[in-house]
């Protein structure tokens, strides 16, 4: 049974910076490895991906060059570095891993949300 587990959201100011990770028990695939976000009113988006067969990422637009996504295998754990925050990211943060292969980084951002096992959220805030 895979569980997939964050930590390390909060509240900061704008131009902060905040590290989330997530554990994920039970996931040994080499497949993708997410987070996506989702604020009120809005649909859940991806943020960055990362696939594990070859470390290779992929950013949402929004987010490339001022987040950074990780993952330690010897702990099972994927990061996000978030520097430079924006009142924009302001949302609830879902790690995510996908049981299937979608053959690149493009490919498991493209796919967006399906196929996934989910974590339970965490919530960042950007005050400006």
């Amino acid at each position: 049974q895979v569980q997939l587990v964050e930590s390390g959201g909060g509240s900061v100011q704008a131009g902060g910076s905040l590290r989330l990770s997530c554990v994920a028990f039970g996931y040994y695939s080499r497949y993708c490895m997410d987070w996506f976000r989702q604020a009120p009113g809005k649909e859940r988006e991806g943020v960055a991906t990362i696939y594990t067969s070859d470390s290779s990422t992929y950013y949402a637009a929004s987010v490339k060059g001022r987040f950074t996504i990780s993952r330690d295998n010897a702990k099972n754990t994927l990061y996000l570095q978030m520097d430079n925050l924006k009142p924009e990211d302001t949302a609830m943060y879902y790690c995510a891993a996908s049981y299937m292969d979608f053959g690149s980084a493009a490919g498991c951002f493209r796919a967006g949300a399906s196929l996934r096992y989910w974590g339970q959220g965490t919530q960042v805030t950007v005050s400006s």
